[in-house]
């Protein structure tokens, strides 16, 4: 710079503080007022919600046996599904079941993407059902969104009662029965009749209420956006040939109203009817978000709006991104669906299945543990001869009384010293106190392997064998 040279304006004047960026990390809810739509996927959602409702609150009022056909009681230690007696001991059924809905989760999501979201999750379930008891009683899409700008008047205010009213209504029978399931239904009624409800019960209800009364009537999106983590990593088993609610821009844009000259124009003519009857707020248009639940309430709309202008049906459809850049048919797009990852996740899926069948199917009905008395280790009683004791954990799993029979062999002269036949009522378990003796001079000094058997007297077929230690004295 030279002595003449002037710096320019405003060299010497302070920076200005760059401003303060907010960044949100919670966006705030808008309200969503979801247009009702009818179509195919809406009458689907509606089976569904059926079926699932019928079998969750009608399970626990079948009989079976002269009880309760699901019950798990937990202060027994015993579930019963239909026929079948459950005990803690037998576990990795629940694993395995547990198992099978994690792989057939994986394997609907291979195929057809998040439909367990759009038709069977509870929380879709419940929230249709709300939004049901909101329509008829706050009126239509337009005539809910009037009312919520509305002042407090007489008649906005007993909408809402009577819509709260219904909702907490559904939500306390469902966390009835939920508890139900656990306290069998007809002591629950009686207790609930006489307000001789346990604590722990109270509260089941009520928390389970709560929670079916605060998701589905107040956070519903919020919940399959921000509290759902399969919404989060769903993405890792789509791939291009899994089937999801797909926008096909290629026909659709660009979008414009259906007047006068069209040229240039596609088949989108631009309603937002997709968008009004979103559960979610998202505009499918917009490719594939992880909110969207794939109900298919936007091909509903989309496809009554193209008959009415006289458009093909399917610019938002089910498909799959290949078929859409292909302009493939349903059934070369179906075709494509027998791939590596589905033909692993069915392989797996039946192999589960299939094990879990054949293993309950061979399960005895008998269970033995035998546990050695440890304050005795092996004694000398009359004439020389060593006694062991032991406790045998002998549980009926079945619902029929058995009488059995207890037997030891494994060292010459073994013999029992107690009651060789012991009767268990039904689903029966109790400790059964055996004392088992040998001659003197039998066996080695120390631990001797042997075996107890316990067999059902009128069905030999159940039979257990167990082995075990037993102790002569060094």
């Amino acid at each position: 710079m030279t002595g003449t040279d002037k710096p320019p304006a405003g060299a010497n004047e302070p920076k200005a503080e760059p401003k303060a960026q907010v960044i949100h990390m919670y966006a705030k809810r808008e309200d969503i007022f979801p247009r009702e739509v009818s179509g195919r996927y809406a009458t689907l959602r509606w089976v569904c919600v059926w079926l699932t409702q019928l079998v969750f609150y009608g399970l626990p009022w079948l009989t079976w046996n002269g009880r309760q056909a699901v019950l798990f009681d937990l202060g027994a230690r015993k579930f019963y599904l239909f026929g079948l007696v459950l005990w803690p001991q037998d576990f990795i059924y629940l694993a395995a079941l547990l198992i099978i809905s994690a792989y057939s989760l994986f394997l609907f999501t291979a195929v057809a993407g998040r439909v367990w979201c759009g038709f069977a999750c509870p929380q879709t379930v419940y929230t249709e059902i709300f939004m049901w008891i909101e329509r008829k009683t706050e009126g239509t899409r337009s005539a809910r969104m009037r009312l919520a700008k509305s002042s407090w008047t007489f008649d906005k205010i007993a909408r809402k009662t009577a819509k709260h009213a219904l909702w907490i209504g559904v939500a306390l029978w469902t966390g009835f029965t939920f508890v139900a399931y656990f306290t069998p239904a007809l002591k629950l009624v009686a207790e609930v009749a006489t307000m001789a409800l346990g604590p722990w019960e109270a509260f089941w209800i009520l928390f389970y209420a709560f929670a079916t009364y605060g998701n589905a009537g107040w956070m519903r999106e919020q919940v399959c956006k921000y509290m759902c983590p399969y919404a989060r990593f769903q993405s890792s088993m789509f791939d291009k040939d899994t089937l999801i609610i797909s926008y096909d821009e290629q026909r659709g844009e660009t979008r414009g109203a259906r007047k006068g000259d069209r040229t240039g124009l596609g088949d989108c003519i631009d309603c937002s009817m997709c968008v009004q009857v979103c559960p979610v707020g998202i505009d499918i248009r917009n490719g594939l978000q992880y909110e969207c639940i794939s109900c298919g309430a936007c091909v509903d709309a989309c496809n009554t709006v193209m008959d009415k202008v006289n458009l093909p049906r399917g610019l938002i459809r089910y498909a799959s991104e290949t078929g859409i850049k292909n302009r493939w048919s349903p059934r070369e797009i179906a075709r494509r669906m027998l791939r590596a990852r589905v033909l692993i996740y069915s392989g797996l899926l039946v192999a589960i299945i299939a094990l879990f069948g054949v293993t309950l199917a061979v399960r005895s009905p008998l269970k033995v543990d035998v546990i050695r008395d440890r304050g005795s280790m092996g004694r000398e009683v009359e004439d020389g001869i060593i006694e062991n004791v032991y406790r045998l954990q002998v549980m009926n799993t079945s619902e029929k009384a058995h009488r059995y029979r207890i037997t030891v062999e494994g060292l010459p002269g073994i013999k029992l010293a107690t009651e060789t036949e012991i009767t268990m009522q039904p689903t029966e378990g109790r400790p059964v106190p055996v004392r088992v003796r040998v001659p003197h001079g039998v066996g080695e000094k120390g631990s001797n392997k042997i075996e107890f058997e316990v067999t059902a007297l009128d069905d030999p077929s159940i039979r257990v064998e167990e082995k075990a230690v037993f102790i002569v004295p060094r």
